[in-house]
């Protein structure tokens, strides 16, 4: 159980919620393990399959406090509201803002600066770690060039035109971060339907799960995810939560490729080659990637903005929070994830 921006997350799969007065009662196995007063929050996520009380239900319909349900995996399952304090009035805000092309604008330099920021980051820890590599630091710099140019995009045509070009930087070295297993899992450049090569095929795998991820935080605060900013709408396209996830692709998914090759925890027998230049995973790998993703997300960090230690897995939860608030206008801007 964790209280953070005064949204209640309830990570243990098998805990029930229910109703005492006025309070919020987690139970383990029958057992209470945790109890708030209603009046102290203003959300509710669980992740699990027991569910909650009717009697809690309507205490946080009444109080106006949202009850998100999600899988322990982090599918959306499902959201109730009561009256229409917030889920309505913010979408309504969220639509009109998107149709503002100086919000728009704006929203999208940032979240394309948290993303080079966050791979240059990849690349300066890199050096840090192994050594100086000439040609990583100089991606490095040019992505704080790129970062730079961000910033002064006039129009979204000139801000995903330096998306590309630091994306072209950053995946052109790449191949340098892998350090075991080389032949087996050369990379380049990115690829991605379909994948050409096994790294392009766990990247878009992992982000992949990242999106799923993004998604079903928003809706979780209400948001629509089918709304975005930076990237264009499309019947069945997440927008949203393409946008806000292009600041976690470096720091959630990319680390978590590179560790796995490079543990050698994957193994080139683990792809089956479809055609003359597709690749795909075999079951046991997608299995295999779940897993480590699952794990991965309870490692704990300190929130660069928050200042407060949560698991990995509640980060676009916290992001998605933050944007809500931005788009209610209770924070003056929001603040994109920056890994440090």
């Amino acid at each position: 159980m964790r209280k953070l921006l005064n949204t209640l997350y309830i990570t243990t799969p098998e805990a029930y919620l229910a109703k005492d007065g006025l309070n919020v009662v987690v139970s383990v196995n029958k057992e209470e393990v945790f109890r708030i007063p209603i009046v102290n929050i203003e959300g509710i996520v669980t992740f699990g399959y027991m569910g909650a009380s009717p009697g809690l239900m309507k205490l946080c319909m009444d109080n106006d406090v949202s009850l998100a349900f999600m899988s322990p995996q982090g599918r959306f399952i499902g959201r109730i509201q009561g009256a229409t304090k917030g889920n309505v009035l913010l979408r309504k805000k969220q639509y009109m803002l998107s149709e503002d092309e100086n919000v728009a604008l704006h929203l999208g330099k940032l979240f394309i600066s948290g993303k080079i920021f966050n791979s240059k980051n990849i690349l300066r820890r890199f050096i840090r770690d192994n050594g100086m590599d000439e040609n990583v630091e100089y991606a490095a710099k040019l992505l704080d060039r790129s970062r730079k140019n961000v910033a002064k995009a006039e129009s979204m045509d000139v801000l995903r035109g330096e998306e590309g070009r630091a994306a072209n930087v950053y995946f052109g070295v790449f191949d340098h971060l892998i350090l075991n297993q080389k032949s087996e899992f050369s990379f380049d450049g990115r690829s991605r339907r379909p994948p050409k090569d096994e790294v392009n095929a766990m990247l878009s795998f992992i982000y992949t799960l990242i999106a799923n991820e993004v998604a079903a935080a928003l809706e979780s605060v209400g948001l629509d995810p089918y709304v975005g900013f930076m990237h264009t709408l499309r019947p069945g396209r997440a927008s949203l939560a393409l946008d806000m996830m292009e600041e976690l692709r470096a720091y959630l998914g990319d680390r978590l490729v590179l560790s796995i090759i490079n543990r050698k925890q994957v193994k080139k027998s683990d792809f089956i080659r479809q055609g003359d230049d597709a690749i795909i995973m075999k079951d046991e790998l997608r299995k295999g990637l779940i897993a480590s993703w699952q794990k991965r997300k309870k490692e704990t960090i300190e929130h660069p903005y928050l200042k407060e230690k949560i698991p990995l897995g509640l980060l676009p939860y916290t992001q998605a929070m933050l944007l809500s608030r931005f788009l209610r206008n209770d924070l003056d801007d929001y603040p994109v994830f920056l890994m440090r």
